[in-house]
């Protein structure tokens, strides 16, 4: 993560740029095999799910630009939680993020790992994991501008591939591809599970939207800050419209209870129609979505340890950046590294259903997050009427989506284990914040 000092004073990144890294960072396994969770609890319940939780992204994602178009600062929602509440909710939320964004990179890398073995079977899960994450390291290593660079250009080929699977898709409802052993159907039932299937849903659709905070962090880097908003509605307009075309073509072409939680609505659509190139095709696509989104965790976590370690939040030494044209932060992405190392091992030794319980339990962290951003909007910002309801709105979506969680079998060890991590570092933060307390006394 090169050229971390200058993010502020490198104002060159136009709103559209912003807009492309948003789907770059977005589009990922959430989408790709998430939404299969979802569909399997509450059918096409996602697909209405799907527009709630994009209701709820945009609000907290206009509030946190606003914020940053009022007073660009480096850190992004940790820096105006210090502001808003003080030095405890800059440190909690920083290391809240750090932690969840951990435990999926290490998801990230054994599902890499598992579409790479479709080619490779006989190669070992932990050295594709390793070489993944030295390759991810590697475009850190490039900079703040390598890094860009590579997510524009994972975001044209997933966006690419997202239309193509539009296109065969259609082809396939037409009739081109012959006929499959299931049978096209519309309209689709909207809450074949009932409400609590629906409500359960819920969380996975927020999923497919999780990474609106390294737009945050990277919009700082607007040559105008003014334009935040506007490159988040262009963002989440562009996503709700492929999501809701793939999965709406994908859940007419099979059943919904014919999908497989663990398999890609995608791939489960068109397995019945015999074309040999689409599972390869969509493998591709799918280690290039897994990658893009890991690298742009990888990114995320170590932004935010330099931000705590300048906030003295952290070891000062994870601050310290090497000297010449990146000024790269070598102790900070070194942390980073080891960290990551544990979450492979964790993820790779770990029974599937404890590490799936791990991984829910990370993104619904970042939902927390989620939460503190609107918290911190309206002690920071100006809102007008409209735009408290607005904040209130997107809260109750996200607590809907949190809550939701309770009634699945899948998703509710998740939500206590979510619990337990952020009453673990409530602990921690209630105890520096007595440090601070006594250093300022003394």
């Amino acid at each position: 993560m090169g050229q971390t000092n200058d993010q502020n004073q490198d104002k060159s990144m136009p709103w559209w740029q912003l807009s492309l890294m948003g789907v770059a960072c977005t589009i990922g396994t959430g989408f790709f095999l998430g939404t299969g969770v979802g569909i399997s609890i509450g059918g096409p319940a996602i697909l209405p799910a799907l527009f709630l939780a994009a209701c709820g992204t945009f609000i907290v994602f206009d509030v946190l630009a606003r914020m940053t178009s009022a007073d660009p600062k480096e850190g992004s929602f940790c820096a105006y939680a210090k502001e808003a509440y003080g030095r405890w909710a800059g440190f909690g939320s920083g290391w809240v993020y750090w932690s969840s964004e951990l435990l999926i990179m290490g998801s990230q890398m054994a599902a890499l790992s598992l579409f790479t073995r479709l080619w490779f079977p006989d190669v070992p899960m932990w050295i594709l994991a390793s070489a993944y994450a030295v390759l991810g390291l590697g475009v850190i290593l490039l900079g703040t501008k390598g890094f860009e660079k590579a997510e524009h250009l994972f975001a044209v080929i997933k966006l690419a591939a997202i239309v193509a699977f539009i296109a065969i898709a259609l082809c396939a409802l037409i009739g081109w591809f012959g006929d499959s052993k299931h049978t096209p159907q519309w309209p689709l039932p909207l809450l074949p599970t009932g409400l609590k299937g629906g409500w359960s849903t819920l969380l996975y659709a927020f999923y497919c939207f999780g990474g609106i905070e390294i737009m945050g962090l990277l919009a700082v880097r607007l040559k105008h800050p003014e334009d935040a908003p506007k490159a988040g509605r262009l963002m989440i307009s562009v996503l709700v419209l492929l999501y809701a075309l793939t999965l709406g073509l994908s859940l007419s072409l099979v059943p919904w209870d014919a999908i497989p939680s663990n398999q890609s609505p995608l791939v489960a659509s068109l397995s019945g129609y015999g074309i040999a190139f689409v599972p390869h095709l969509f493998n591709a696509v799918f280690i290039i979505a897994g990658f893009s989104t890991m690298v742009a965790s990888l990114f995320a976590v170590t932004t935010i340890l330099v931000t705590l370690a300048k906030n003295c939040d952290a070891p000062k030494i994870f601050a310290k950046v090497s000297k010449g044209k990146r000024s790269t932060p070598y102790f900070a992405i070194g942390l980073t590294t080891l960290a990551l190392i544990g979450s492979i091992v964790l993820a790779l030794l770990m029974p599937d259903e404890v590490y799936e319980y791990m991984t829910t339990a990370a993104g619904l962290m970042l939902l927390y997050n989620w939460m503190f951003i609107l918290l911190t909007s309206g002690k920071l910002l100006k809102l007008s009427v409209w735009g408290q309801w607005k904040r209130g709105i997107a809260a109750v979506l996200i607590l809907l989506a949190v809550s939701g969680t309770l009634f699945h079998e899948t998703s509710r060890p998740g939500f206590w284990i979510s619990l337990g991590f952020v009453a673990l570092i409530a602990a921690i933060t209630f105890g520096m914040a007595r440090l601070w307390k006594r250093q300022v006394s003394s």
